[in-house]
């Protein structure tokens, strides 16, 4: 039986939720032949300050400087 566990920084709509839900059990369906009556996803949405990349607690000044930095803004 697959266990999805999605933590993420910050927070998902309800309708963004089922969609990724959605795209993972027909995933794990097509391509691991799982029933999808026995795909179990669990979402864990946490704050910024929770969450630190490179020595870094996220929040505004990281975005920007990361986004800045990648070229994918």
């Amino acid at each position: 039986m697959p266990y999805v566990n999605i933590r993420i920084a910050g927070t998902l709509s309800r309708e963004q939720k089922a969609k990724i839900a959605e795209e993972i059990t027909d995933t794990l369906d097509r391509i691991a032949h799982k029933p999808r009556s026995y795909t179990y996803i669990a979402f864990d949405e946490l704050p910024d300050e929770n969450w630190a990349i490179a020595g870094k607690l996220l929040g505004e000044s990281w975005k920007t400087v990361t986004v800045a930095g990648s070229g994918a803004g």
